[in-house]
Protein backbone atom coordinates (compact mmCIF):
# COMPACT_ATOMS: atom_id res chain seq x y z
CA UNK A 1 0.00 0.00 0.00
CA UNK A 2 1.44 3.36 -0.97
CA UNK A 3 1.70 6.29 1.42
CA UNK A 4 -0.76 8.33 -0.65
CA UNK A 5 -3.46 5.67 -0.23
CA UNK A 6 -3.16 6.03 3.55
CA UNK A 7 -3.38 9.83 3.62
CA UNK A 8 -6.78 11.08 4.66
CA UNK A 9 -8.28 14.20 3.17
CA UNK A 10 -9.80 16.45 5.86
CA UNK A 11 -13.35 15.31 5.17
CA UNK A 12 -12.35 11.66 5.58
CA UNK A 13 -10.80 12.48 8.95
CA UNK A 14 -14.08 14.11 9.95
CA UNK A 15 -15.95 10.99 8.81
CA UNK A 16 -13.59 8.74 10.77
CA UNK A 17 -14.01 10.93 13.88
CA UNK A 18 -17.80 10.72 13.48
CA UNK A 19 -17.58 6.92 13.23
CA UNK A 20 -15.45 6.80 16.39
CA UNK A 21 -17.87 9.08 18.25
CA UNK A 22 -20.82 6.94 17.21
CA UNK A 23 -19.13 3.62 18.05
CA UNK A 24 -17.93 4.72 21.48
CA UNK A 25 -20.65 7.19 22.46
CA UNK A 26 -18.35 10.21 22.43
CA UNK A 27 -19.23 13.88 22.11
CA UNK A 28 -17.52 16.21 19.65
CA UNK A 29 -15.54 17.85 22.45
CA UNK A 30 -14.21 14.42 23.45
CA UNK A 31 -12.22 14.28 20.21
CA UNK A 32 -10.24 17.52 19.90
CA UNK A 33 -8.80 16.80 16.46
CA UNK A 34 -6.65 19.96 16.14
CA UNK A 35 -5.20 19.41 19.62
CA UNK A 36 -4.31 15.79 18.83
CA UNK A 37 -2.83 16.64 15.44
CA UNK A 38 -0.76 19.44 16.96
CA UNK A 39 0.54 17.01 19.59
CA UNK A 40 1.51 14.51 16.91
CA UNK A 41 3.23 17.22 14.83
CA UNK A 42 5.19 18.58 17.79
CA UNK A 43 6.32 15.18 19.05
CA UNK A 44 7.21 13.98 15.55
CA UNK A 45 9.31 17.11 15.04
CA UNK A 46 10.91 17.33 18.48
CA UNK A 47 11.40 13.64 19.29
CA UNK A 48 10.77 11.26 16.37
CA UNK A 49 7.90 10.32 14.06
CA UNK A 50 7.28 6.95 15.72
CA UNK A 51 6.95 8.72 19.07
CA UNK A 52 3.88 10.67 17.87
CA UNK A 53 1.17 7.97 18.03
CA UNK A 54 2.66 6.52 21.19
CA UNK A 55 2.67 9.96 22.81
CA UNK A 56 -0.94 10.57 21.77
CA UNK A 57 -1.89 7.30 23.44
CA UNK A 58 -0.02 8.28 26.61
CA UNK A 59 -1.71 11.70 26.66
CA UNK A 60 -5.11 10.00 26.37
CA UNK A 61 -4.24 7.55 29.13
CA UNK A 62 -3.07 10.37 31.42
CA UNK A 63 -6.15 12.46 30.64
CA UNK A 64 -8.44 9.51 31.35
CA UNK A 65 -6.78 8.79 34.66
CA UNK A 66 -7.08 12.47 35.61
CA UNK A 67 -10.84 12.42 35.02
CA UNK A 68 -11.26 12.48 31.25
CA UNK A 69 -12.60 15.99 30.85
CA UNK A 70 -11.62 18.17 27.89
CA UNK A 71 -9.52 20.23 30.33
CA UNK A 72 -7.75 17.04 31.44
CA UNK A 73 -6.99 16.22 27.82
CA UNK A 74 -5.64 19.72 27.18
CA UNK A 75 -3.44 19.53 30.28
CA UNK A 76 -2.08 16.10 29.34
CA UNK A 77 -1.34 17.20 25.78
CA UNK A 78 0.37 20.36 27.04
CA UNK A 79 2.56 18.29 29.37
CA UNK A 80 3.57 15.91 26.56
CA UNK A 81 4.31 18.79 24.17
CA UNK A 82 6.37 20.53 26.87
CA UNK A 83 8.35 17.34 27.47
CA UNK A 84 8.95 16.95 23.73
CA UNK A 85 10.26 20.53 23.50
CA UNK A 86 12.60 19.88 26.42
CA UNK A 87 13.73 16.67 24.72
CA UNK A 88 14.57 18.57 21.55
CA UNK A 89 16.44 21.24 23.49
CA UNK A 90 18.52 18.64 25.36
CA UNK A 91 19.24 16.85 22.11
CA UNK A 92 20.41 20.09 20.51
CA UNK A 93 22.62 20.89 23.51
CA UNK A 94 24.12 17.39 23.45
CA UNK A 95 24.93 17.80 19.76
CA UNK A 96 27.03 20.91 20.41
Amino acid sequence: MSDSSRTLPPEALDEWAAALRERFGLASEDLPIPLILDLARDVAHDVARPAAPFSAFVAGLVAGRAGGTPADAEAAVAAVVELAAQWAQRSAEDAT
